[in-house]
C-alpha cells in the first residue's frame, strides 16, 4: 500500500502543480508563460522523483509502468494497481482544480494546437527519449542513478519547453486523462493514451538491446 500511496501522491503532486500552472498562466493573462510552466513541470517530477523514488520507483505515469514491466524491470501483477493510483492521484488534482477554477475550460487539458499526426508523432518521440533517459539513469551506476531525478525532470522541463505549444507534451496518459476527463475535453484523448505507451515501449526494446 505505500507504493500505491506514492505513485498516488507523486502524480497527484505532478498534475496539481503542472496543469495548477497552466489554468493560473490562463487565469493571470500570462503572468507564469510558456517556460514557466514547463519549469513546474520539471521541477515537480525532479522533487516527486526524489521524495517517492525509493518507496515505489516514482513512476507517476501508466506508459512508464508499461514500459519497465515490458523490460522485465517490474511485476506484471502490479501493473494494473500502480496505474489505478496514478489516474486516481491524476484525477483528485483535476477534481481539486476544478473545485478552486471553476470558470476554466480546460483544467491544464493537453489538445493538439496541429494536426493529429504532429501531436501523435511528437507525443510518441518525446515520450521515447524521455523513457531512455529513466532506463539508463534508474538503471546505470550507482553515482548516475544518484542523478536521475534532475535527469529526468530535465528531460519533461526540455520537451515541455520546446514541443509544449504544439502538442501539450503530455508524455502520460494519466496527465491527460485526469484533466480531460474533469473538463469534459475528450476528442483528442486517444493521442495522448497511445502514443505515450508506444513511445516507452520502444524505449525499453532500445535498452534492452543496447544492455544485452
Amino acid at each position: 500500500m505505500k507504493k500505491y500511496a506514492a505513485e498516488f501522491i507523486g502524480t497527484f503532486a505532478m498534475i496539481f502543480c503542472g496543469t495548477g500552472a497552466i489554468i493560473i498562466d490562463q487565469q493571470t493573462h500570462g503572468s507564469i508563460g510558456h517556460l514557466g510552466v514547463a519549469i513546474t513541470f520539471g521541477l515537480i517530477v525532479t522533487a516527486m522523483i526524489y521524495s517517492f523514488g525509493e518507496t515505489s520507483g516514482a513512476h507517476f505515469n501508466p506508459a512508464v509502468t508499461i514500459a519497465f514491466s515490458f523490460a522485465k524491470l517490474f511485476p506484471t501483477k502490479q501493473i494494473f494497481p500502480f496505474i489505478v493510483a496514478q489516474i486516481a492521484g491524476a484525477l483528485a488534482a483535476s477534481m481539486v482544480l476544478k473545485v478552486l477554477f471553476p470558470e476554466n475550460i480546460s483544467l491544464g487539458a493537453t489538445m493538439p494546437a496541429g494536426s493529429v499526426l504532429q501531436s501523435f508523432v511528437l507525443e510518441l518521440l518525446l515520450t521515447f527519449f524521455l523513457m531512455l533517459v529513466i532506463l539508463f539513469t534508474s538503471q546505470g551506476s550507482k553515482e548516475v542513478g544518484v542523478m536521475a531525478g534532475i535527469a529526468i525532470g530535465g528531460t519533461v522541463l526540455l520537451e515541455a519547453m520546446f514541443a509544449g505549444p504544439i502538442c501539450g507534451a503530455s508524455m502520460n496518459p494519466a496527465r491527460s486523462i485526469a484533466p480531460a476527463i474533469v473538463s469534459g475535453n475528450l476528442n483528442s484523448l486517444w493521442i495522448y493514451i497511445f502514443a505515450p505507451i508506444i513511445g516507452a515501449i520502444l524505449a525499453s526494446m532500445i535498452w534492452k538491446w543496447m544492455k544485452n
